[in-house]
């Protein structure tokens, strides 16, 4: 199963895809108090952002029920510190893979947890405080459910920087009912 995970993820156009257990992730509140901030205008604004989609200790028991986490990245290369319209271009295209992976995942196990990088973006404005349009498909990201991008990749072997002008964008996948949860 982990095997044709990784497999999945590299076929989705992945740089880098590795696997962990889920027991090592840790929903950390000061993660979480950087949302607060609301620098990208979305705090208590969007179903899929703080404080909406829950407390840190909220988010910690969703993740606890799962045994495993697919880590999935998006690496690419920047002219320099300031190319933004390649950071946007890398970032539209970690999102196409992201969520074209989520739908594969979620048809062969409907209960997974989707974690992205950034805040949802599946409508351009979130309905909130009206339900959410796609529920089935909403995303939090890794950082709102207090995950330290950073730590994750650690804990599952990859890079976290791949050095001068290059950007990596991370998502991970949360799978396979935990014993015990």
């Amino acid at each position: 199963m982990s095997e044709s995970l990784l497999s999945l993820a590299l076929e989705a156009g992945f740089e880098h895809a590795a696997l962990c257990d889920a027991a090592a992730l840790e929903s950390r509140a000061d993660v979480r108090a950087m949302c607060a901030a609301d620098k990208c205008h979305a705090y208590g604004k969007n179903w899929t952002c703080p404080p909406v989609c829950g407390t840190p200790d909220e988010c910690g028991a969703r993740m606890r029920c799962f045994a495993s986490c697919l880590l999935v990245q998006t690496v690419g290369a920047l002219e320099d510190d300031f190319d933004f319209e390649g950071m946007q271009a890398l970032e539209k295209l970690h999102l196409e893979r992201f969520h074209r992976l989520a739908d594969t995942l979620r048809a062969r196990e409907p209960g997974i947890l989707c974690l992205g990088s950034g805040g949802c973006r599946i409508c351009g404005t979130c309905a909130w405080p009206e339900p959410c349009r796609f529920p089935q498909r909403a995303c939090s990201s890794m950082e709102a459910y207090g995950l330290l991008v950073s730590d994750v990749c650690k804990k599952a072997g990859l890079a976290y920087y791949y050095g001068k002008d290059t950007l990596a964008y991370t998502a991970c996948y949360l799978f396979g009912t935990r014993e015990g949860a």
